[in-house]
């Protein structure tokens, strides 16, 4: 027994035979809807026209979601001024195109004993784009890079 629906259709509860049977009869297809309801629900339409409005659904529904782009900036403890500052044009023209900036401060050998040479090098990098973006994650040490992300301004 299945729930048929459709347009020039009576909704109602058939037996499969029935409703194949009522498809043939207009020259449509029994298409199955709803297989988890108690009884199944199945549509009388054309198989092609349902399978290419389910195709547009699924695209517009993957165009209106965001795609978030991840753009990457490598420093080290020890980066001079005109490096800095042309990496952070840089990280500026990629927050104004929407995308977030990850920073990070890789510590080469026994420069790990810099720590704090890093972290004060991103936390300026964050006070440098404070009018572009905002910190969403705050610098933090994971192995031998520190990193800190940097989110666009709506």
């Amino acid at each position: 027994m299945v729930r048929v629906v459709g347009e020039n259709v009576e909704t109602g509860i058939l037996s499969l035979k029935e409703a194949l049977q009522l498809s043939h009869e207009q020259g449509l297809d029994l298409v199955e809807i709803s297989p988890a309801a108690n009884p199944p629900v199945c549509r009388i339409t054309d198989y092609r026209k349902f399978l290419y409005e389910k195709k547009k659904k699924q695209k517009e529904l993957k165009a209106k979601s965001a795609k978030v782009v991840v753009k990457e900036i490598r420093l080290g403890p020890n980066t001079d001024d005109h490096d800095f500052n042309f990496k952070l044009k840089h990280a500026e023209k990629f927050l104004q195109d929407g995308a977030k900036v990850k920073v990070d401060v890789f510590f080469k050998g026994r420069s790990i004993v810099y720590k704090d040479k890093g972290e004060i090098i991103l936390l300026r990098f964050a006070s440098e784009l404070e009018e572009f973006g905002k910190v969403e994650k705050l610098p933090k040490l994971e192995g031998k890079r520190m990193i800190m992300i940097i989110a666009p301004k709506k």
